[in-house]
C-alpha cells in the first residue's frame, strides 16, 4: 500500500494539488459529539459510551465512569443491557420464521400456544409484534407497580409463562386491534412462538440467526445474572441523588427475557441495524412490514410503532428531516437508544448506565446527543 509523506502533502497543499475538504467541519462534529457525551455525565449519569456513524467514517466516544466502585472510565466497547432493543432482534427473528412459512402474520396465536392467552383465537404474530394485542404489560402495569419493585425484581424469579400468567390474571387493556398500548407481554409471548416454532431457545436463536452471521462478538442473551465481559454498572438512586447508588448490574434476566435481556455493544447494534435496514436479515416485502409506522398513544408525541421499530421526528425537529428508525431501552441502572436515519447514512448507538426515563434534564441533554450525531447540519 502506497502511502504519502507528510512533507509531500505539504507540497501537494501549497500546490493546490491536494485539497483539504471537509476536515475541520469533520473534526467540529466530533468535537460536538464529545461536548455532547461530557454534558449528559455532568447532569449526573455516571457513564456514557457511544458509537457514531456517518459520511465521515465511524466516531466512538465515552464520557464518565463504567464502575464507581473501582473508578474506571467508561470505554466505548464496554457492553451494557440494551432493554428494548431486544424487541427488534425477536421480531426479526419471528419476521424470518414468516419468511419461511412456518409462521404467518396474521396467524392467530391460540393456532400455535393454544391456552397461552386469554382470547387468543382473536390475537395475531401482526398485533403481538405491533403491540395492538391488547394484553396488559405484566412490568410497568403490575410487577412495577408494587412497593419497592425494582429492588425486589433484581433477585425474583419468573419462567415466560409466569410473567404472560400475571398479565393474563390482570385482564387486556382493550380489544385486540382496537387500540395500541406498549406491553413487553407481547415480545414474552413472541419469544415462546419462537421456541415453539423451532424448537431450540429463544437466545441459542437468535445467536443462531443473528448474532453469529453478523459476527456481533459483543452481544448475547446472557442464561445467568451476570454481566460478561468489560462492561458498564448500571446505577439507579433509589433514595435521592444525595444518597449512595444502588450497583443494579447484577439483575434478574427472567423479568424481562424476550422483552429486554439483550448484552449489547454500541458497535454492534450499529452492525445489526445497518444490516436490517439494507435488507440483509429479511426480504424486502417484509422489512417494508416492519418499518410501517403506526401512530402511538398521547403519551408518546412524535413517536410511532412498527413491528418491532419505532421511529421518532423528535431527533431532527424543524430540521424537515424524515424520522429516524430504531429502538429504544431501558431497564433498571441503564438507556439505551439505537437509531438511523430514513437514508441510512448517519447511525447512532448511545448507551447511559443509569436509567433516565424519568428525569427531563437528563433526558434532554441525551437528546442532544442524538440530534448532534443525526441531524443534517
Amino acid at each position: 500500500m502506497l502511502r504519502t509523506s507528510s512533507a509531500l502533502v505539504a507540497a501537494l497543499l501549497a500546490a493546490g494539488v491536494v485539497a483539504p475538504a471537509a476536515a475541520p467541519h469533520r473534526a467540529g462534529e466530533r468535537t460536538a459529539l464529545q461536548q455532547s457525551l461530557d454534558a449528559v455525565v455532568a447532569t449526573g449519569v455516571p457513564g456514557a459510551v457511544a458509537e457514531v456513524r456517518d459520511e465521515h467514517g465511524t466516531w466512538r466516544g465515552s464520557s464518565g465512569t463504567a464502575d464507581l466502585g473501582s473508578g474506571r472510565h467508561a470505554q466505548a466497547g464496554d457492553k451494557f443491557r440494551a432493554g428494548s432493543v431486544t424487541k427488534t432482534f425477536v421480531s426479526t427473528v419471528v419476521l424470518q420464521l414468516v419468511a419461511e412459512h412456518k409462521l404467518g402474520l396474521d396467524d392467530a396465536i391460540e393456532q400455535h400456544l393454544p391456552g397461552l392467552v386469554p382470547n387468543g383465537e382473536h390475537i395475531t404474530v401482526r398485533q403481538l409484534l405491533a403491540h395492538t394485542s391488547g394484553l396488559t404489560d405484566y412490568l410497568t402495569d403490575v410487577l412495577m407497580k408494587r412497593p419497592n419493585a425494582v429492588q425486589d425484581l433484581q433477585k425474583a424469579t419468573y419462567t415466560p409463562r409466569d410473567l404472560v400468567a400475571i398479565a393474563a390474571e390482570a385482564g387486556p387493556k382493550f380489544a385486540p386491534g382496537s387500540s395500541w398500548s406498549y406491553s413487553n407481554t407481547n415480545y414474552v409471548v413472541l419469544g415462546l412462538l419462537i421456541e415453539k416454532t423451532t424448537g431450540h431457545p429463544l437466545g441459542q436463536e437468535i445467536g443462531r440467526r443473528i448474532v453469529r452471521p453478523l459476527h456481533l462478538t459483543g452481544t448475547s442473551f446472557p442464561a445467568t445474572t451476570k454481566m460478561p465481559g468489560a462492561h458498564l454498572h448500571g446505577y439507579e438512586w433509589f433514595n435521592g441523588a444525595p444518597a449512595a447508588p444502588s450497583d443494579t448490574t447484577d439483575f434478574s434476566l427472567s423479568v424481562y427475557w424476550g422483552a429486554g435481556t439483550l448484552v449489547s455493544t454500541t458497535h454492534d447494534l450499529n452492525s445489526f441495524y445497518r444490516a436490517l435496514g439494507k435488507g440483509e436479515l429479511l426480504p424486502p416485502a417484509l422489512l417494508r412490514e416492519m418499518r410501517t409506522m403506526r401512530s402511538d398513544g398521547p403519551d408518546r408525541p412524535g413517536r410511532s410503532y412498527g413491528l418491532g421499530l419505532e421511529d421518532s421526528t423528535n431527533y431532527c425537529a424543524g430540521t424537515g428531516q424524515r424520522p429516524v428508525w430504531g429502538h429504544t431501552g431501558s431497564v433498571a441502572g441503564y438507556n439505551t437508544f439505537s437509531f438511523t436515519t430514513a437514508d441510512g447514512k448517519r447511525q447512532i448507538t448511545l448507551s447511559l448506565n443509569q436509567n433516565i426515563t424519568k428525569n427531563e434534564k437528563q433526558d434532554q441533554a441525551a437528546l442532544k446527543v442524538l440530534s448532534t450525531a443525526l441531524c443534517r447540519k
